[in-house]
């Protein structure tokens, strides 16, 4: 998981000051706390929905989000974003760092997303680092705030 976030960075940072390449839909992997799949499409030039699938402790975790996206730090490629959505998660139950009761759980709930993303020029590829806080409404109330990942995506 360190080796692969720090690979990433280096990518990143060997490409910091490329163009941005404007792209329609993102498809690629979500490494974090809540480590899987993701789907980013945009609506119109500022507005994106994204799709998670993501495993953690072993359940699987479905969140969609609508987000805000605006240019950062005047830099051509890097975007800022924001945005709010929900989740259905499955855990199977009696697993050490989830469940403490033995049963299994749905949960619904509520997300929240901030996050830095950067589109190379030289290549169809966008990275991001965002949180995404979470608060689970059924089957677990609990606020979850460790939501760090780090995305690479295949951008059309």
């Amino acid at each position: 998981m360190k080796r692969v976030i720090l690979a990433s960075l280096f990518v990143c940072t060997a490409f910091i000051y490329g163009n941005a390449q404007d792209y329609q839909t993102g498809i690629g992997l979500r490494a974090g706390a809540f480590s899987g799949l993701t789907v980013k499409h945009f609506v119109n030039t500022s507005h994106a929905i994204e799709g998670i699938v993501s495993s953690r402790w072993e359940g699987i975790d479905i969140a969609g989000l609508y987000e805000f996206h605006q240019p950062a730090f005047n830099t051509s490629g890097l975007n800022w974003y924001y945005g709010v959505g929900a989740h259905i998660g499955f855990w199977d139950g009696g697993h050490k760092h989830f469940d403490r009761d033995g049963d299994n759980h749905t949960i619904l709930g509520i997300n929240g997303i901030l996050g830095l993303e950067f589109n190379f020029s030289q290549a169809p590829i966008n990275l991001s680092l965002d949180w995404m806080p979470t608060f689970n409404v059924t089957g677990d109330d609990e606020f979850w705030a460790d939501g760090v990942a780090l995305s690479i995506r295949y951008i059309f």
